[in-house]
């Protein structure tokens, strides 16, 4: 088999040892001299004099054969024999993969580690939908999630726990597991019937067992990241008992977040309950080392905002120098967001955060299928529409691709690979001269940067 990277160069299955960036050629070379010099200490030891007859015998082969052909023979069996060992002991101490994975592995983690330090702020599906993808470009990356969430599995153990909702921060590191599918279906799985364990999912059962032995959620994040090799690392905004409150602009103030979609009206403000939730530091040090900050998608009042009108953290996005980018949600969400435009979610979110440096730039999707669903319609669901005027008044950059995946039904999903890579085109835009920004050797062949 060879291996195909960029510009369509096909490299056979051995050399690719060889291929720049895995930092594996070194410890060949470090291998082979101690190697050498144990063998010929060996040798000395025993008083076989084997640098006289080495060159001795070489001398002897040189007045038969030419010189240069005879160091090339030398040296290429030496480094089949040498590559051909190598190959095979990292196959048995990796007990069957094949050398394939072991290279693909390598190459994509030291690439990805060497990729953009990227923040994404948000909670619900969209923030789990976004890490899927920007996993392929970065393993510099911090989900920061919001712990408003009362509903479901979530608000029980929240209630009887004392403990901060595990859903979403659980739905993050599932997203960003290596082995997605299975951590995907374990962590997802929902008990079905069982006594106290009906309706509970194994991943928030499983994060509420950390934290009671670790002792907090934040630790109990990092352990559970470890066992399942996540690339990147979820935080939760704040440790604090965070409550979500709604003032409606009829006068209502509606309590909880899974009921502020159920009051049906037009929210005028968020606040949270404490009133001055503190950030972790963690997140403030991973804003403030940031290269690239993005906002949803998701929720607006109920996932993306949350963590906005925690103060600390509005502050320090306006200030962050990094790229900052809000990806739009595509349909309104009934309760929360009827009639929105683009302009009205931005306005929402800088009005909150009290700072209209928080976005440089919106991303979205320019692209519907002719046969939408009728169950957008039905359920009160519209297209958000693109005000561009509207846009270019707040100051902000308007960036539209075609976000969704494809579908037979008419069904209007977000593709985390569309997303992921919209974004990263529009920041490799922004930062052309910057040749420290690149993909996987894999993703490479994929990307479509041409803006």
């Amino acid at each position: 088999m060879m291996m195909k990277l960029k510009n369509n160069v096909r490299i056979p299955q051995d050399a690719r040892w060889l291929i720049p960036g895995l930092q594996v050629k070194r410890w060949f070379m470090l291998i082979f001299l101690g190697a050498a010099m144990m063998t010929l200490g060996v040798l000395i030891l025993i008083d076989i004099k084997p640098i006289f007859y080495t060159m001795e015998f070489i001398r002897k082969i040189a007045l038969h054969a030419s010189t240069e052909w005879l160091a090339f023979s030398v040296l290429m069996f030496g480094a089949a024999l040498f590559f051909k060992g190598w190959e095979k002991t990292n196959l048995s101490i990796l007990d069957g993969k094949d050398n394939q994975t072991l290279l693909e592995s390598l190459y994509r983690r030291r690439k990805l580690n060497r990729g953009p330090k990227i923040v994404a702020v948000g909670g619900g599906t969209g923030l789990s939908m976004l890490l899927r993808g920007i996993k392929h470009i970065t393993n510099n990356v911090t989900a920061v999630v919001t712990v408003g969430d009362d509903g479901g599995s979530s608000g029980r153990l929240r209630e009887e726990m004392g403990m901060l909702p595990p859903g979403d921060i659980r739905n993050c590191i599932a997203a960003l597991a290596d082995d997605e599918d299975l951590i995907t279906k374990l962590f997802q799985y929902r008990f079905k019937s069982g006594e106290g364990l009906e309706g509970h999912s194994f991943g928030n059962l499983f994060l509420t067992a950390l934290c009671a032995i670790t002792g907090d959620m934040v630790r109990a994040v990092k352990e559970s990241s470890n066992v399942l090799s996540i690339r990147g690392r979820v935080l939760p905004s704040t440790l604090d008992d965070m409550k979500l409150v709604a003032e409606m602009e009829d006068g209502r103030i509606i309590h909880g977040e899974s009921n502020i979609p159920e009051a049906h009206g037009r929210i005028k403000r968020l606040y949270t309950d404490p009133a001055d939730c503190k950030a972790l530091s963690d997140v403030i040090a991973a804003i403030k080392d940031a290269e690239l900050i993005i906002l949803g998608p998701g929720s607006l009042y109920t996932s993306v905002i949350p963590n906005l009108i925690i103060r600390e953290i509005a502050d320090e996005i306006a200030k962050s120098h990094a790229k900052k980018i809000y990806v739009c949600n595509i349909m309104t969400q009934p309760g929360e967001t009827d009639g929105y435009s683009v302009s009205d979610h931005l306005k929402a979110l800088i009005q909150h955060a009290g700072s209209r440096d928080i976005i440089d730039a919106v991303l979205v999707n320019d692209y519907l299928p002719a046969n939408l669903a009728q169950k957008y319609q039905q359920s009160g669901s519209f297209p958000v529409k693109i005000d561009t005027e509207n846009i270019k008044r707040l100051g902000i950059k308007l960036f539209s691709k075609k976000l969704i995946e494809d579908s037979r039904e008419g069904l209007v999903r977000h593709s985390s690979n569309r997303v992921a890579r919209a974004i990263y085109c529009w920041f490799k835009k922004e930062h052309k001269n910057d040749k420290t920004l690149f993909f996987t050797a894999r993703e490479i062949e994929k990307q479509d940067c041409k803006l």
